[in-house]
């Protein structure tokens, strides 16, 4: 059997006919809020994802755009600051991987990075980080892998500028992650704990999805949108109790009979 069928036929993964490994990217919208909502209930998926569909999703989409296949999308995308960013070594990867890309050379002196980019058909550009720019941004011996990895991270940094420079096009303007980590906001003093209350709730309020409930059956019986797709719009707001998720799909039409 070459590819694995959902109840109603549809192919939900395929075999790839040139190494014979399984391919779970999807190829349809349904396929693609069902492959998230696996992904969301996984215990390997990074702690972004997990139990949030609607990241999952919108991470396979820009992974999709990047060239990435939808776990490599999932392993190489974070939320940082609530901005989707690449980690530097899937930066690397795609950059390689790319055919305008001729070489990646980075070196490290003990005092400066750098990072020397060449482009198909341009000069070779190079960009570096130095301990003194690590102390000019506040970065110089920051607890935890700055204070612990501080070469590693002056890598990064410079990897991160001159490849976003010089591949902009490859990399559609994505930022790094370890950036947007060290950007973060700067420590004012320990914040306020306030309890969780009633008004934040962790699934969508059962009040509001039953006021809806009338008008998204109409949605679904009139054709305009599938159930799914109401699911995983309504989910991008606060996720959906699988009682909801089911009350949604029962408004869905039986097929006519021949």
């Amino acid at each position: 059997m070459s590819e694995l069928t959902t109840q109603d036929s549809q192919p939900l993964a395929n075999r790839n006919p040139s190494s014979g490994a399984l391919d779970l990217g999807p190829q349809t919208f349904e396929q693609a809020i069902k492959f998230s909502e696996y992904l969301a209930r996984s215990a390997l998926v990074p702690k972004d994802f997990h139990g949030n569909a609607g990241n999952c999703l919108i991470a396979m989409q820009w992974g999709a755009e990047l060239g990435l296949k939808p776990l490599q999308a999932i392993q190489s995308i974070a939320v940082i600051n609530g901005r989707p960013a690449m980690w530097g070594d899937a930066l690397m990867a795609l950059v390689r991987s790319s055919p305008l890309c001729e070489w990646v050379i980075e070196e490290d002196d003990g005092q400066k990075a750098t990072c020397r980019v060449k482009r198909r058909g341009e000069p070779e550009q190079a960009r570096t980080f130095s301990v003194d720019d690590a102390k000019a941004a506040g970065l110089a011996g920051k607890s935890g892998p700055w204070s612990q990895y501080p070469k590693r991270m002056r890598q990064l940094r410079a990897r991160a500028f001159a490849l976003r420079d010089v591949f902009a096009d490859v990399l559609r303007g994505m930022p790094v992650a370890e950036e947007l980590q060290d950007a973060g906001p700067r420590d004012m003093g320990p914040a306020e704990v306030v309890p969780k209350t009633q008004a934040d709730p962790q699934h969508y309020p059962q009040d509001q999805f039953d006021s809806n409930l009338p008008k998204w059956r109409e949605v679904i019986e009139s054709g305009r949108k599938t159930a799914d797709e109401l699911i995983a719009m309504v989910g991008s707001k606060a996720p959906l109790t699988d009682d909801q998720q089911a009350a949604l799909r029962a408004c869905t039409p039986a097929p006519a009979e021949a």
